[in-house]
């Protein structure tokens, strides 16, 4: 099992870039730039469905078959109108958070897991990918999930499956507010994954691809991790609250894309039907930002496919190879930090972990350690 020096040794390896792939490491200024020509992106703001109100586990698999089977021919729709309208094939559409189930509200942790939480080779997933290979388009989402190794509870996963129906993402949401995360059960995590699945990159045929969940648009951190180990493109599936004011993820997905040079595709949802909260809550402002932190175009609210645009690898992996004061990437000095990244005054690993295992926790688990970090840091003289 790791310890803490190691787990101090692992935070600052990965902040000092030690981590970035071999063979990203070894491009060097005379690797031809390749680039797919321009395509288009396109973040569909579609409706989640809660399960919420549903008693088997058979029950939600319906629903989400029958889900899928309603915007399939909505985003086969969207991509004739889009290349008609621009003249760029569609090859990658992200969905919203969540967009099959909905959040798990006051569920408990386990009941969640056993009702609605997908497995990763379980019919759910089997229905998305026949979906992409209908399309013939890589696509993006989010759903919770199950794993073999940690019964009885549930992560949360963005992935991406590619026009054959292959998986070729699947990134597990790493700093959560009310859920179990890859880091509260770190140790066993890391053990059976390795860094590489905890923050994973698919070298595509449209350029390298990886996953920020929700509200981890807010950290930073998050998608600097993914740059370093040569991301180009982040998918960001989130249910938000839209607003025709500058609110924090409007403004941290302009950020993220332009510190790391980075194209930002963000899919919200519009709405929530099925719950008790009112439909449009979570709704409007899906976006696609280029890698200079422009806003490319921008939904309003209701199901709508109008957040598309061209993403030009070219472009930004050009712009990537150019010393310059606005080369951000390049200019990052990540072994500046390792100190600072590694200590244990935040949010500590394994807090799920206990006699080299794990355990379930209640709702108010989550509150709880909340409390206990900012105690902590109040008593540190931090905050």
């Amino acid at each position: 099992m790791w310890d803490l020096n190691r787990r101090q040794a692992l935070a600052a390896a990965l902040a000092s870039g030690a981590f970035i792939p071999e063979g990203l490491q070894a491009m060097d200024d005379k690797t031809p730039v390749m680039a797919p020509a321009p395509y288009a992106a396109v973040a569909m703001q579609l409706a989640a469905r809660s399960v919420e109100r549903l008693t088997s586990r058979d029950a939600v698999t319906a629903q989400v078959k029958d889900h899928v089977a309603v915007i399939t021919p909505q985003i086969r729709a969207a991509t004739i109108f889009i290349q008609q309208y621009g003249g760029a094939p569609v090859k990658l559409a992200v969905l919203p958070e969540y967009l099959f189930t909905s959040y798990p509200g006051r569920i408990s942790i386990s009941d969640f897991a056993n009702l609605a939480a997908f497995d990763v080779d379980g019919p759910e997933y089997d229905a998305i990918a026949a979906m992409a290979q209908q399309l013939g388009l890589f696509i993006a989402g989010n759903a919770y999930e199950r794993d073999v190794h940690f019964p009885g509870i549930y992560f949360q996963a963005s992935f991406v499956i590619d026009p054959a129906g292959n998986t070729v993402l699947r990134y597990r949401r790493l700093n959560s507010m009310f859920a179990p995360t890859p880091h509260d059960v770190w140790s066993k995590y890391l053990d059976i994954y390795g860094l590489d699945g905890v923050f994973p990159v698919a070298r595509t045929a449209i350029g390298n691809l990886a996953a920020i969940a929700s509200e981890e648009i807010l950290y930073p951190e998050i998608a600097r991790a993914h740059a370093l180990r040569g991301a180009e493109i982040f998918v960001h599936s989130s249910s938000e609250i839209g607003s025709p004011l500058a609110t924090p993820k409007a403004i941290a997905k302009r950020a993220r894309a332009m510190e790391n040079l980075a194209y930002v595709v963000s899919a919200n949802t519009a709405g929530i039907t099925a719950s008790g909260l009112p439909a449009a809550s979570a709704d409007g402002n899906s976006l696609v930002a280029d890698w200079k932190g422009n806003v490319l175009a921008e939904s309003n609210s209701g199901e709508t496919f109008t957040a598309f645009a061209d993403i030009d690898l070219n472009a930004l992996r050009t712009a990537r190879r150019k010393p310059g004061m606005t080369n951000f990437l390049s200019r990052q000095r990540t072994a500046l930090f390792a100190a600072a990244f590694a200590g244990e005054t935040h949010q500590r690993a394994d807090g799920l972990m206990k006699d080299k295992d794990f355990i379930v926790p209640d709702r108010d688990y989550f509150r709880r350690t909340s409390e206990e970090v900012i105690a902590r840091l109040a008593q540190a003289g931090l905050i």
